[in-house]
């Protein structure tokens, strides 16, 4: 026969252990209630703190994020430069082929080429200057490169290894002025981890306003950049046709 009756659990002992054990960590005596309240200021302090940093670490990777999208809008914008120019170098070498072309057509006929002698030359196009002309990205994207720029000084002001050593991150400064003491908490150092709280959830939600812009933006530019890849395309095939022709007429010379 058991030892122990039908209705024995034995999950009792360990629920009564640890009952009896989290009865002896708390604080007895007088000053118990006291203790209880100081611990939990401690922890509600704590928990504000982490908090704090957390959004303050957010922050920083936000601006890094905002950084590595400039740099790649302004790369987007050089490669629309860099397709710009190439189509300008395609027409160039259309119009010379047409050229030639031309002057390929008059030596084959003797009666072309005293028409073509007496003609008029054609308007010769203007040399194009030495500098190059910047590349104009579309206004949006623009715009968002301009008003990321402005907040790089934020930025610095954000990461961790340029922050200033009298940053108000470090030390829980006043309440600020502009806010209500109303709604934060009377006590000072808590007051202050709230108000930073809200402070960096304000600037992560307009930082990301800003990466929205930068990204629509972006993708407005690769948009209009294929469109240009598209017209080039056609321009170089067409090229190439015209050029494979021309071969033709020079060996039939």
């Amino acid at each position: 026969m058991s030892a122990y009756s039908k209705n024995y659990n034995p999950f009792d002992d360990d629920a009564e252990d640890e009952g009896s054990r989290d009865a002896c960590d708390l604080p007895d005596g007088p000053s118990a209630p006291a203790d209880r309240q100081q611990s939990l200021r401690q922890e509600v302090l704590r928990r504000a703190e982490a908090t704090a940093a957390s959004t303050s670490r957010s922050l920083s990777l936000m601006y890094e994020s905002e950084r590595v999208g400039v740099a790649s809008s302004e790369e987007l914008i050089r490669q629309r430069g860099v397709l710009e120019r190439t189509e300008k170098m395609v027409d160039k070498m259309d119009q010379d082929l047409k050229t030639s072309q031309k002057h390929i057509n008059s030596i084959k006929s003797v009666f072309g080429g005293l028409v073509n002698y007496f003609r008029s030359k054609p308007a010769e196009t203007p040399p194009e200057q030495n500098g190059i002309l910047a590349p104009q990205p579309n206004s949006r994207l623009k715009e968002a490169i301009t008003t990321s720029k402005e907040q790089e000084s934020k930025y610095q002001a954000s990461h961790p290894n340029l922050r200033k050593l009298d940053d108000s991150d470090s030390i829980p400064g006043v309440a600020s002025a502009a806010v209500s003491s109303d709604a934060y908490p009377k006590n000072p150092h808590l007051r202050a981890y709230h108000q930073k709280i809200d402070s960096n959830l304000d600037e992560l939600s307009v930082g990301l306003g800003r990466l929205k812009d930068i990204a629509l933006g972006m993708q407005m530019e690769l948009e209009e950049q294929d469109d240009i890849l598209d017209q080039l395309t056609t321009k170089v095939d067409k090229l190439g046709v015209n050029i494979k022709s021309t071969e033709k007429k020079v060996r039939q010379l």
